[in-house]
């Protein structure tokens, strides 16, 4: 990997966990007031969630539109949705970590 390729991950990454701290994804109570749908529901997260949808769908087109990514490599063709074990038990375990303790497995 290129020290480039190293750089952009840094940033991408450390750009998605900033937006995850400033949005509260990363308070247990303001999670586990998202998830309390039948008391104190809180639905705040819902519009972070909303949210993300127009850039990913602007990002998604953009991606389509080209064939190599920024820093030159080829962009892969979109896989086959398949549901198998793996992706079942990562859903398990990542909405039990989220249920559970109140914190978002992303950050």
């Amino acid at each position: 990997m290129t020290l480039s390729r190293l750089i952009f991950a840094f940033l991408a990454g450390g750009l998605f966990g900033a937006g995850l701290f400033v949005s509260g994804m990363t308070d247990t109570n303001k999670v586990q007031g998202w998830l309390d749908v039948f008391g104190a529901w809180d639905p705040t997260l819902a519009f972070v969630l909303g949210g993300a949808i127009l850039p990913m769908l602007v990002a998604w087109r953009i991606a389509e539109a080209r064939k190599r990514a920024v820093l030159g490599t080829l962009i892969p063709a979109r896989p086959d949705p398949i549901i198998d074990a793996r992706l079942v038990t990562g859903s398990v375990l990542f909405g039990l970590g989220w249920g559970l303790v109140g914190l978002c497995p992303g950050p």
